[in-house]
């Protein structure tokens, strides 16, 4: 039985009520725009929307600012300037000389070591990505956009050779356990970040007019191999593949083996190059495309 308030409360909803009831419904996640709710997105079933998404999102903006040529730089994110480098082994040689049977202090010194001897890779990725750039300046008709995995060492390098001779790079980061933090020296409105890396090497390789590849380890691997075997497939137009550094890809790589055991043609060789200096390397792009001469 209705107690005697009842008979006095109010018999309709106030207007704070009705705002109540919609605040509480707005709030809630199933009124979220769907492209707006981010727990949604994330859902495992929405896969192939982000999949989408994170295509679709560099290749507007590129299309928007007319790059349609590009030319990829891979190798080591581990490799120094030759400035850091020395500087390292400089404090390295220092902390050792305080502590010389300090066997981590020996090994740091070797570290620093092979730090400084690998910092030509750095050097030689800037010196090419500059060369590159400036024909650009020089002949925009002939313009190639440098584009990188966006990270540290050769990737770096390629894109600051990019930004002193005064021309726009890409950086196509990739999420990692361990973040990777764009370098400095993209273009602001080319640095971009995939979670995937199947789209992330699709932007590669789509606008690709050709390849460098300096040394490096599994990931530079990856995107070299998975490049030649597009190309080798015909899955993508051939393009120049140039191998930075002869010595290093015949040690690391038996490519005579791969013809001798039957597992490739000796005409597949002729996808690669071998170059060992910054000039050598943009000389074979410039014959390939046969550009005008500086």
């Amino acid at each position: 039985m209705s107690t005697p308030n009842a008979l006095h409360k109010r018999h309709f909803n106030s207007a704070q009520d009705s705002v109540d009831a919609i605040n509480q419904l707005q709030d809630h996640a199933s009124y979220r725009l769907a492209f707006a709710d981010h727990d949604f997105l994330l859902q495992d079933e929405l896969r192939h929307v982000r999949l989408q998404l994170e295509y679709l999102k560099p290749q507007l903006v590129m299309e928007q600012h007319g790059i349609d040529a590009t030319l990829v730089v891979f190798g080591s994110a581990r490799f120094l300037a030759p400035g850091e480098a020395k500087a390292a082994l400089e404090q390295a040689e220092t902390a050792l000389a305080a502590e010389p049977d300090n066997k981590a202090r020996q090994q740091q010194r070797q570290q620093a070591l092979r730090d400084l001897h690998n910092s030509r890779y750095y050097q030689a990725s800037r010196d090419f990505a500059y060369l590159v750039a400036e024909h650009g300046q020089q002949h925009p008709e002939e313009k190639l956009t440098i584009i990188s995995g966006g990270g540290p060492g050769i990737m770096e390098a390629a894109n600051r050779g990019a930004m002193e001779a005064g021309s726009p790079s890409i950086g196509l980061n990739i999420v990692l356990p361990k973040e990777q933090n764009p370098n400095p020296y993209i273009t602001p409105e080319f640095c971009f970040q995939f979670h995937y890396f199947a789209i992330r090497k699709m932007h590669f390789l789509q606008r690709a007019r050709a390849l460098v590849a300096f040394p490096g380890g599994f990931g530079t691997l990856d995107e070299l191999f998975e490049t030649l075997t597009l190309l080798q497939t015909k899955k993508a137009e051939a393009v120049p593949v140039i191998l930075y550094d002869e010595t290093f890809w015949r040690r690391l790589i038996n490519f005579d083996l791969l013809v001798e055991s039957g597992v490739i043609s000796a005409e597949d060789l002729d996808l690669i190059q071998f170059v060992d200096t910054p000039e050598q390397a943009w000389q074979a792009i410039r014959t390939a495309y046969q550009l005008a001469e500086a």
